[in-house]
């Protein structure tokens, strides 16, 4: 009997033992639980995040000599498992805003931390998206201060990052790539289907990623990590969640979101629903009358009439509105195996193009209506981890996922009947094998392969308004089939305690098969399909030494390719008056070398530095060039005698530039942190000579003045650009109107401006937190470079959280 009864408080002192290992991280001054901090150990070989309760499982770690407790905006704890026990698997991080410590995905799709990565990676976390709130996901992008944003109109936003954009800079969502076998080197839009309040985390990659991501990260990668549905560590479900409203004065927004999170021991899942509406958005009203359009299209009576606008500042057209959800589903079995799906669904109402409804032909607007269809965006993605620890690898993650993009266009010519829409789908297919494999404490492998397939299928048709018919016209694309296959090898090694070296190469092969036939009866082309079928070898090589906790050096020589799309090879539309882009079959991929240089130093755990010098050389540039369809320099397009023109391998490009950030840290709550960017860009044009590049902004950046006191936390900040003056505008923008003001002598330019802002946070609860603020206090008029809509005048804005 004796030994029955020893025997069963054994057991119920194993499991008591088993359930204290659940930690508990909290907030050292608010003790409120925090969420997603990573615990990590080298030996034993475990990355733990804790959930929205600040627990998690730390069974990994248990006799770990060393666990690195980290989170942004915390000081770095380091401590042994067995410190942990006697602290009662209860800690407290205490927040800073001085720190060289990160922990970050989007180097190698695995969670590193920044001290073993030679490129230089910022991270926007949930707190910076919730306190600022923007609008979209390119806005969120711009709260890192070292991301500018182009917007052609107001459901819009091109990040140019380095001096490049578009289809030169790769975004991925959960691990996925998103770009598109379409996406064109003119300004996107599509990261606007991104909800930014979903994501778990956002980073943004500096330079070239073609080792990990491929073709297109050239200037840079932009890795989006959506919200992980978190399990409950005990037998009561875990049920965390919040629903948010906004109000924002200047395009009266009305915003609404909601998310659940219910998580068991083994199965949890995530549930999301976000809705925007925008009105027409409001300039400011102090700044060049160029930006003023004081009238605007509307069909009355089956005419097409010029009416003023009541109030000349109003933006007409570029309201619009949007949906997203979101749903994810989570099945862990054990330690070894994690099962992650989920759903994400995304549309846009039509928006009007307001650069292109702000061209003028023989002093009248030239088009009666020009806007974009709904931009739809739609992605199953299915994620399987597993721990193996055998010889092939210690852990590996499999992505299998499915894209649907839906956009069209539609133009019609003031007073004319026909109206041309374009329709476009793409398919996109993927699936990725990422392994992690320690070969010894100082060496680690990260390597994989990937698979790629696009579907592009693309309609054109004439609608006569009028007589309401409708006929077949050309498309913007030939049906097509755009494919990638890759495997890559990183190899991270650590020389000593203070320099780590980062190596990898990718081998890539990519394939286009495009049909033109149902073009032929538009165009004079001389082909009926092309296909391409070529192949792209990058790497790179750097290192990180640290010879102090305070001191941080990194450097990182890289090279990237961004191989030939459909946009390239097939496209055919105006892209100026008087010029039609037609079809290349004989294009290769574009190479980029690159080189930077990085310090960053702590000074009294007070002050920090950080800067990061960089130049990139771009050759076999795709640009559009002069052409020659079937020997003819010039052909009929929508009724007008067109120069012909086709994107070629014709160029070489060079950006340099410099990135600059300053923290300091002030007594009585009191902080100041500034970042600062200075580009140069330089192109060739078809003489020779050299133009500034299109995709490098004038100097921007930002300053914030912060002050945070228990549960109010207030930001007063400026945003800044300076001045693009017409002689230094790249040759093909000297002559857009519709974009730029006019200086002393007539010429287009880019005037300088600067806004000053105020925000302000206060948590009323637990439960409930209040968000306020004004941008652009002195309502100035301003228009960022390169955008075709002036951003909004004094902005009140007003949003309330309740979480639970």
């Amino acid at each position: 009997m004796k030994k029955i009864i020893m025997l069963f408080w054994l057991m119920v002192g194993l499991l008591f033992y088993a359930q204290s290992q659940t930690i508990t991280i909290k907030d050292s001054e608010t003790a409120e639980p925090l969420e997603m901090v990573s615990l990590i150990s080298n030996s034993p070989k475990a990355f733990i995040s804790t959930n929205g309760e600040g627990q998690a499982n730390i069974d990994a770690l248990k006799n770990a000599e060393l666990i690195h407790i980290r989170l942004l905006g915390y000081e770095t704890m380091i401590v042994s498992y067995h410190q942990l026990e006697e602290l009662g698997f209860k800690i407290q991080l205490k927040q800073t805003n001085i720190t060289l410590d990160q922990v970050v995905v989007s180097a190698t799709r695995w969670q590193q931390a920044t001290n073993n990565v030679p490129s230089k990676i910022v991270s926007i976390t949930p707190k910076d998206v919730a306190f600022q709130n923007p609008q979209t996901a390119a806005d969120l992008l711009s709260l890192s201060g070292k991301v500018y944003i182009q917007k052609s109109q107001q459901g819009g936003g091109s990040p140019m990052i380095r001096g490049f954009a578009t289809n030169r800079l790769l975004y991925s969502v959960d691990g996925v790539r998103m770009n598109s076998a379409i996406f064109r080197g003119g300004n996107l839009q599509n990261v606007i289907n991104l909800d930014p309040f979903v994501m778990e985390s956002t980073e943004v990659l500096f330079g070239p990623g073609s080792v990990i991501y491929g073709s297109d990260a050239i200037g840079g990668v932009m890795s989006f990590q959506t919200l992980t549905p978190q399990l409950s560590l005990n037998d009561k479900p875990l049920i965390t969640g919040k629903a948010l409203a906004r109000y924002s004065s200047a395009n009266k927004e009305q915003t609404g979101h909601f998310n659940v999170n219910i998580g068991w021991k083994k199965w949890a899942l995530v549930t999301s629903f976000s809705s925007w509406d925008y009105d027409h958005l409001k300039q400011g009203s102090h700044g060049s009358e160029d930006y003023i359009k004081s009238s605007y299209v509307q069909r009355q009576d089956s005419v097409d009439r010029i009416v003023s606008q009541e109030d000349p500042l109003l933006q007409i057209p570029s309201a619009y509105s949007q949906i997203n959800m979101m749903q994810k589903i989570r099945f862990k079995p054990n330690e070894q195996w994690d099962f992650q799906y989920g759903f994400h669904y995304s549309e846009t109402s039509p928006y009007g193009r307001y650069d292109r409804n702000n061209r003028y032909k023989n002093g009248k607007l030239r088009y009666a209506e020009w806007y974009y269809g709904p931009q739809s965006w739609m992605m199953n993605n299915l994620s399987i981890n597993h721990k193996g620890d055998n010889a092939l690898y210690d852990e590996m993650t499999m992505r299998i996922a499915n894209q649907s993009f839906g956009e069209s266009r539609m133009d019609r010519s003031l007073n004319k009947a026909d109206r041309t829409v374009n329709e476009e789908k793409v398919e996109a297919y993927s699936i990725n094998l990422d392994f992690t494999k320690t070969l010894s404490e100082k060496n680690k492998l990260y390597y994989g392969a990937e698979y790629i397939l696009n579907d592009v299928v693309s309609v054109g048709s004439i609608t006569d308004i009028e007589m309401d018919t409708s006929a077949v016209g050309p498309s913007r694309y030939p049906d097509s089939k755009w494919s990638s296959m890759a495997v890559y090898l990183n190899d991270e090694y650590k020389v000593s305690d203070k320099f780590t070296a980062l190596a990898g190469i990718r081998f890539n092969k990519y394939a286009i098969d495009a049909d033109f036939t149902k073009n032929i009866e538009f165009y004079p082309l001389p082909f009926n399909n092309v296909k391409l079928d070529k192949s792209s070898v990058t790497g790179s090589i750097g290192g990180v030494y640290r010879p102090t906790k305070s001191w941080v050096l990194n450097a990182n020589i890289g090279t990237a390719f961004r191989s030939p799309n459909v946009d390239d090879v097939g496209k055919i539309f105006d892209s100026e008056a008087g010029g039609v882009t037609v079809p290349n079959p004989k294009l290769e991929a574009e190479y980029a070398y690159n080189v930077d240089f990085g310090i960053a130093k702590i000074f009294n755990d007070v002050v920090k530095v950080d800067v990061t010098a960089y130049y990139t050389l771009l050759e076999n540039a795709l640009v559009k060039r002069d052409y020659q369809l079937d020997g003819q320099d010039s052909i009929m397009y929508k009724g007008v005698l067109s120069s012909v023109q086709a994107i070629q391998n014709a160029a070489e490009a060079h950006v340099y530039g410099v990135q600059a950030g300053l923290e300091i840290k002030l007594p009585a709550g009191f902080s100041i942190s500034s970042d600062f960017n200075y580009q140069v860009g330089e192109e060739e044009l078809d003489d020779g000579s050299k133009s500034p590049s299109r995709h490098a902004p004038p100097l921007f950046g930002v300053a914030r003045l912060n002050y945070k006191a228990n549960k109010l936390h207030l930001q007063f900040y400026a945003n800044y650009m300076a001045e693009r003056k017409h002689k230094d505008l790249p040759f093909g923008e000297k002559t857009k109107v519709e974009l730029y003001a006019k200086d002393a002598n007539g010429e287009t330019y880019a005037p300088a401006w600067f806004t000053f802002n105020l925000k302000a946070s206060y948590e009323f609860s637990t439960t409930f937190i209040l968000n306020t603020g004004i941008e652009n206090l002195a309502d100035q008029r301003y228009r960022p470079y390169s955008s075709g809509i002036s951003a909004a005048g004094r902005n009140f804005m007003l949003s309330i959280t309740a979480k639970f």
